[in-house]
């Protein structure tokens, strides 16, 4: 189902208006989940780091065993082409994909070099920035390397995200925070978390349990940058019940607030604003 009524589709060659149709029945794809996806951004006519995401959908594909097939910066020029199709002031989620088309031997591993590549372009709007959401934790958990491929932004992961969502939203959340195998503070159900502690911003360590994302990257820099100092260090759920101020960083808003996490408000969120007025001031020097 898709969340925006304009869409733009690059299939075979070519973009088309329209959500198309790329994937047939057998394809591997399909049945065996081989598939990985990137999301970059377009809003007030800026596509921050949009090479970064595309180099990012190659080695995902490549960490799923599905040969890549398009350039990252083949594939960034393509984007900027079609993205020509949407108006002034129109924002946009960019999703880069690929699939195998083909499985060898029993079915099960994706063939070398048979593979699908698509990209869509959908009219989604940049959530208002006074938004704020609510988390609460989930009993499900991120998975390691040896259970999952976790290196890779992969279509295949997401139903776990789904099940965090779904308990949190069920118990009137908006998201939820997640454990990694160790029990320790991972990201939320949709995206990497900062914590702040008397000015000080404090982000989980990456482990191999989660996408250390470009959004979070681009944080990071901005703050220090800034004169803020930014720890990355194994962080726990009491870490996050004791904090000033928790955010959360992807690409599809960027910078969402979180105004309570299960008992504990959060009314004050000057860093908050700060990354966010930070992260938009980098964005227009890209222009």
């Amino acid at each position: 189902m898709a969340m925006g009524k304009y869409i733009r589709t690059f299939w075979e060659g070519r973009w088309h208006d329209g959500d198309v149709a790329v994937m047939r029945a057998a394809d591997h794809g399909i049945w065996q989940g081989s598939s990985v996806f990137d999301g970059a951004r377009l809003f007030d006519g800026l596509c921050p780091d949009l090479d970064l995401h595309c180099a990012r959908v190659n080695r995902s594909a490549e960490a799923m065993m599905i040969t890549p097939t398009c350039a990252p910066e083949d594939m960034a020029a393509i984007i900027r082409e079609g993205l020509q199709g949407f108006g002034p002031g129109q924002d946009a989620y960019i999703r880069p994909m690929y699939w195998a088309l083909h499985g060898s031997d029993l079915g099960i591993e994706p063939m070398p070099g048979a593979t699908g590549f698509a990209i869509s372009l959908e009219e989604v709007p940049m959530p208002p920035a006074d938004f704020a959401t609510t988390v609460t934790r989930t009993r499900f958990r991120r998975p390691v390397l040896e259970d999952a491929v976790c290196n890779a932004k992969a279509g295949c992961l997401y139903p776990n995200n789904a099940r965090m969502l779904t308990e949190a939203k069920a118990r009137g959340f908006g998201n939820a925070l997640v454990a990694d195998a160790l029990g320790n503070l991972a990201e939320s159900a949709t995206a990497n978390v900062f914590l702040v502690k008397e000015g000080v911003v404090y982000t989980p360590i990456p482990n191999g349990t989660f996408l250390s994302g470009i959004t979070r990257a681009r944080h990071i820099a901005n703050l220090r940058a800034d004169g803020v100092e930014v720890v990355e260090k194994v962080l726990t759920f009491e870490d996050a019940h004791a904090a000033d101020e928790i955010f959360l960083s992807g690409n599809f808003a960027k910078v969402t607030a979180v105004r309570a996490f299960d008992g504990t408000e959060y009314p004050h969120r000057p860093m908050t604003e700060r990354v966010r007025s930070l992260y938009w001031d980098w964005a227009s020097g890209q222009r």
